[in-house]
């Protein structure tokens, strides 16, 4: 079946990027939000990309009207029932997502595909909740999605060989690079990603060099375009937190425990960029200062 209508679950940092990519390659897209607050600032920063990407010159604005015309916004699930391809990107907690996949199959033809943008939970019991788990994948895109090149395209042990190798075709149509990914938490990023920086956690616990010492190292000499604590900062410590804790369950490897430093800073509402404090202080964003622990 070819993929026409494309609907989106959550117009968070995630959704927002995933519906804009969509749009702009083609499909019809609808973003649904839980109310028109979220919806209305959602599509605003969708705007906001569109625009910059006129200024820079890589569209011209005939093109930003017609992505934006295959766009729409709706506070209702109903909408979706059109939809060929159906991608959630809420909140990462297994019961919400379990919900709204049992509403969406409810009232969704048999032929639609869902898809969960989970970096960490299992596809396989999220599509527990519906019964088409031989039409459900893991589309896992990564931020900022309009920027970022990789898609996870994660197959789970009932998901149907033609349905996922549309998903896989899909990805390409997006402009992305698929990869093919088993169910297993983590996928594959996440699954190698994880521990290394749980790993620089526990080296600065340990005393093995400084923050600065710890990120420069991995960026001149393994040519990294950020080092490990400056990553998790933008990437969130609660995220990484809450990550690790899903790994740690399903594995039980001391590889993807959270060091206790990590426990201590997210409790202390220290989760990184979006917090202001991280491992490194944002007071001037623009000249992060190392934290001193």
């Amino acid at each position: 079946m070819a993929i026409q209508k494309v609907g989106v679950v959550g117009c968070g940092l995630m959704g927002s990027g995933i519906a804009q990519v969509a749009a702009a390659s083609g499909f019809q897209t609808v973003v649904r939000e839980v109310n028109a607050a979220l919806v209305e600032k959602g599509l605003t920063g969708i705007e906001k990309n569109l625009n910059r990407l006129v200024e820079k010159g890589t569209i011209n604005e005939a093109v930003k009207v017609e992505i934006r015309g295959r766009l729409k916004g709706t506070t209702s699930i109903e909408d979706l029932k059109s939809c060929d391809l159906i991608i959630e990107a809420i909140i990462e907690q297994l019961p919400a997502k379990r919900e709204l996949f049992a509403a969406l199959d409810a009232i969704c033809p048999p032929a639609t595909i869902f898809a969960s943008n989970t970096s960490s939970l299992t596809i396989t019991e999220i599509a527990t909740a519906t019964k088409r788990s031989q039409r459900f994948v893991g589309l896992h895109f990564f931020n900022p999605v309009p920027v970022m090149k990789l898609v996870e395209v994660v197959r789970t042990i009932a998901t149907d060989e033609v349905v996922y190798e549309e998903m896989v075709a899909f990805g390409t149509k997006l402009g992305k690079t698929p990869v093919r990914a088993k169910d297993s938490t983590g996928f594959i990023v996440n699954r190698l990603l994880v521990p290394y920086l749980l790993d620089a956690i526990r080296a600065l616990e340990e005393g093995v060099g400084s923050i600065e010492d710890i990120d420069n190292s991995m960026k001149l000499g393994c040519g990294h375009p950020m080092g490990p604590l400056t990553l998790l900062d933008f990437v969130g410590l609660d995220t990484t937190y809450y990550i690790s804790q899903i790994m740690f369950d399903e594995f039980k490897e001391r590889r993807f425990a959270a060091p206790p430093l990590l426990k201590r800073m997210v409790l202390a509402g220290w989760n990184g960029r979006k917090s202001g404090r991280g491992f490194y202080d944002y007071t001037d964003p623009q000249k992060p200062k190392a934290m001193k622990f």
